[in-house]
């Protein structure tokens, strides 16, 4: 089920492929439409075991707040017990991810190979 997400010029569009466990997020994550997305998040993080898998090769990280909802997930994820897992970033959002240092932090197809996976 796919959840509109819009506000002006920015919209993202979020879809449960497994409920609670993996979300498709597709647009512009930006100041104008995070406010929704980080509720769909939260809600999938409660909702969910395990890893939380995010593909976001059809997003884009508009400004600094795309981000902040992302790096927002990992902690409340951590804090769950859970890990969030960025799945087929799009390339702007690994060079993003390597620039930040965060690509050592959330785990991904970028992923550091010194990130061990949480215990069970």
């Amino acid at each position: 089920m796919a959840r509109p997400v819009q506000r002006e010029s920015e919209s993202a569009d979020v879809t449960e492929v497994v409920p609670g466990n993996e979300l498709g997020i597709t647009g512009v994550l930006g100041v104008h439409s995070v406010a929704d997305v980080r509720t769909v998040l939260g809600r999938a993080i409660d909702a969910g075991v395990g890893d939380l898998v995010l593909h976001l090769g059809d997003a884009e990280v508009g400004d600094a707040t795309g981000l902040g909802v992302i790096v927002g997930a990992h902690h409340r994820a951590r804090r769950a017990g859970r890990r969030l897992v960025i799945a087929d970033a799009s390339p702007r959002l690994e060079r993003l991810l390597r620039a930040t240092k965060l690509n050592r932090v959330i785990a991904g197809s970028h992923q550091d190979p010194g990130i061990a996976p949480m215990p069970a």
